[in-house]
């Protein structure tokens, strides 16, 4: 089997309902898909701070997981996923919101920064590495970086929300790639369309 072939999948954002429909968790709404399109529902598991389930594709399990104990804590709930099921950080994929993209953008990369995510910077440091994949999807910016935290928490207008659910459906297009491990294939997929 090859090393590089996603074994997780981390949608990040925040639990509850005044969270649902805000920008911050498209990575909730890109899982919320998939687990549509397969028919599959999550389950708490307190050991992990998280709702998770299992993915069996033809090639190997892949383990979906929100995380729930906030974005600033989502890496926890990922490390002790992976630490337990022995996962590399290069065979996670982590689905986050991402400022520097327009909605309707996404672009699929490995390593890099946290770029001030908050999600990303705690996964960075409670796996001790940069070098997981990360789906970005664009939510744009509001223009000042004091106007942030109300734009990322608030609630996402119907037209910037079908572009990003375009976004999550052109992602789940290219999904059979990114889980047999073919990323470079699956960026080129995603990045012309």
């Amino acid at each position: 089997m090859p090393d590089n072939t996603i074994k997780m999948i981390a949608g990040l954002g925040n639990p509850g309902n005044e969270y649902e429909k805000t920008r911050h968790n498209a990575g909730f709404w890109f899982l919320d898909r998939l687990l549509y399109q397969y028919n599959l529902s999550l389950k708490k598991e307190t050991k992990f701070f998280a709702e998770i389930t299992r993915l069996n594709s033809a090639l190997n399990t892949v383990w979906l997981i929100k995380p729930m104990n906030y974005m600033n804590r989502s890496g926890q709930s990922i490390a002790r996923l992976a630490q337990f099921y022995k996962i590399k950080p290069e065979q996670i994929l982590v689905v986050h919101d991402d400022l520097d993209l327009q909605p309707g953008a996404v672009k699929l990369k490995k390593g890099g920064g946290h770029g001030g995510h908050n999600g990303l910077r705690d996964t960075i440091n409670q796996l001790g590495s940069k070098e997981f994949y990360r789906l970005r999807l664009g939510i744009g910016h509001p223009g000042s970086k004091e106007q942030v935290v109300g734009y990322v928490l608030g609630k996402t207008p119907a037209t910037d929300k079908e572009l990003i659910e375009s976004a999550i459906d052109k992602s789940l297009d290219s999904l059979a790639l990114i889980l047999s491990g073919d990323l470079q294939k699956a960026m080129n997929q995603l990045h012309t369309k």
